[in-house]
């Protein structure tokens, strides 16, 4: 898709590869490169989960600090735009989404895992939001879905410390989904996206949406997005063979298209 951020797929999967070394670190270009993959994701039907890959030393290590180390707080306003769009959008993507995690996730490297529904770890990552260290806070996402995923009063204390945290931690509190051997998140994450790629995709993104819109809002309004949802879902081939699937051969079973 462009010089630091190229899309890739494979058998419904999209991956998202960070092209910037020596550690990826996210500037203005990469965050537009980002938000055109994620467009391009979410405008290709035949691409039905999808995976964000650093590549096998370091997910994504921060912000490019010089880049925005002069800026006026209108001028960083702006520069700041492209990276919470990027992430936003890849957040609201209607596929299943996994980080593979190599290395440092820190700063924007740390949210860019947020914005995903799953992370794959490898047992040697390091993952936090270091940015008070520099005098300044999360820019894109952290202060917001940090807590979310983690509960307030974790998010509160690595925010707060600046800390890094190591890929045991990390999993202990939710923050990754798994953790595996450096050598396999590549596949790890691949598998898993893959799963899903595979099942019933329209269900997931209501799943995925009901899920999200729900953190935002009282419960009864949730519980009536979740019931319209839950109800539209009965108009999909993928319920009728679901269930039909069930009734004859069980749980587990059914071959899902998608529709």
């Amino acid at each position: 898709m462009g010089q630091l951020v190229r899309l890739e797929v494979s058998d419904g999967v999209g991956e998202i590869r960070l092209e910037r070394p020596p550690v990826n670190a996210l500037n203005r270009q990469l965050a537009e490169e980002l938000g055109a993959c994620v467009s391009a994701i979410r405008d290709d039907p035949n691409i039905r989960a999808a995976v964000v890959w650093g590549g096998k030393k370091v997910f994504a290590a921060g912000a490019d600090v010089k880049e925005m180390s002069d800026l006026d707080p209108a001028a960083i306003q702006r520069h700041i735009d492209p990276f919470q769009e990027g992430l936003s959008a890849l957040e609201q993507l209607p596929v299943v989404t996994v980080a593979a995690i190599t290395g440092y996730a820190l700063g924007g490297g740390c949210e860019l895992a947020l914005a995903c529904d799953l992370r794959v770890c490898a047992n040697n990552a390091r993952l936090g939001q270091p940015e008070i260290l520099l005098g300044i806070i999360p820019g894109a996402g952290g202060t917001q879905r940090l807590p979310r995923l983690v509960g307030i009063g974790r998010a509160k204390e690595i925010i707060y410390s600046g800390r890094t945290l190591d890929a045991a931690e990390a999993l202990a509190i939710g923050l990754v989904s798994e953790v595996v051997e450096p050598a396999e998140v590549h596949a790890r994450a691949h598998a898993v996206a893959s799963v899903y790629a595979s099942g019933p995709t329209v269900a997931l993104a209501a799943a995925k949406q009901a899920l999200q819109t729900g953190m935002e809002t009282d419960i009864t309004s949730g519980l009536l997005l979740e019931q319209r949802a839950f109800a539209a879902l009965f108009a999909t081939q993928d319920q009728k063979m679901g269930m039909a699937s069930f009734i004859e051969q069980g749980p587990g079973q059914a071959e899902f298209f998608g529709k």
